[in-house]
């Protein structure tokens, strides 16, 4: 697809913005952390969505309190109609019960998609039925709606690692939708063979986390993601047009550099790179 991304900021509520039907062209919204909102082919995605206090509660007066760095910029009512949901992973900033619960008892039509490895957590943490889940393991391939299609690829975080069936606990997903591929990898470093398993699914877009990791982090419990760097790399090397630079900003011990990244907006060759905001609308085409 020959198409370019532009950001537009926008001035009132993110609220005010879902409010209006989802659109054709496909549009993104930040929500913090990895969480997206994707607006194309007239259907609303959402994807990886925390929009709670639920981790501030979890390690209060721990060594990683998990307070928020920015505060939720919607309420799942705010969200407006909403046509899939999809979690890439059971951490809690990915399959968070205080969100995922809300969204969708008040949608009893609407479907969640999560890794085959985590079913039990997600039929726990969202309070839904086994109906109301499509389950999915990397390389696997599903049409939860009409005209939109999700394709797992593995993700290593800081593993790649498997339950004891094979199936992988962390996945990305290559959606296809509204005449675009946008791939959201999930939680994931490098890892040998990455580039060639998503460049064969040919995204146009990718949606990355460059908050980065570290030993000292890892040996507390909190596996880190891609460096900025290596987001870049990555995008260029499976052919992506534009990337997105996510998952920062929210919790202090576990973030990126906002400058940083918009200097190597600045410097950079290859796909266009874009800092996930809020307050903004990202339009493909």
């Amino acid at each position: 697809m020959s198409a370019e991304l532009a950001a537009s900021p926008f001035t009132g509520s993110l609220e005010a913005q879902l409010a209006q039907p989802a659109s054709e062209r496909p549009s993104f919204y930040w929500l913090g952390q990895a969480g997206f909102v994707i607006d194309a082919g007239g259907y609303r995605l959402v994807i990886d969505p925390y929009l709670s206090d639920s981790l501030a509660e979890k390690y209060r007066d721990r060594l990683y309190p998990h307070q928020r760095m920015m505060t939720a910029p919607v309420t799942t009512d705010g969200l407006g109609k909403v046509d899939l949901v999809l979690s890439t992973h059971q951490h809690t900033d990915h399959m968070d019960p205080q969100t995922l619960q809300p969204l969708l008892n008040a949608r009893p039509d609407v479907k969640l998609v999560a890794p085959l490895a985590a079913r039990e957590e997600a039929l726990k943490r969202a309070r839904i039925e086994d109906g109301r889940l499509h389950l999915i393991d990397a390389g696997q391939r599903i049409t939860p709606l009409p005209k939109v299609a999700v394709t797992a690829t593995r993700s290593a975080h800081e593993t790649l690692e498997q339950d004891a069936s094979g199936h992988y606990k962390f996945l990305g997903y290559v959606i296809e939708i509204g005449g675009l591929r946008l791939w959201h990898s999930g939680d994931t470093i490098p890892y040998d063979g990455m580039v060639a398993e998503v460049a064969a699914l040919k995204p146009d877009l990718a949606l990355l986390p460059v908050n980065g990791r570290s030993a000292e982090l890892l040996s507390n419990g909190v596996p880190g993601n891609l460096a900025l760097r290596e987001a870049i790399d990555i995008a260029k090397g499976i052919g992506a047009k534009a990337l997105i630079a996510h998952h920062f900003g929210m919790f202090s011990f576990n973030t990126a550099d906002p400058a940083e990244i918009d200097r190597a907006a600045a410097e950079t060759s290859g796909p266009a790179l874009f800092r996930a905001s809020l307050n903004t609308v990202y339009r493909w085409g």
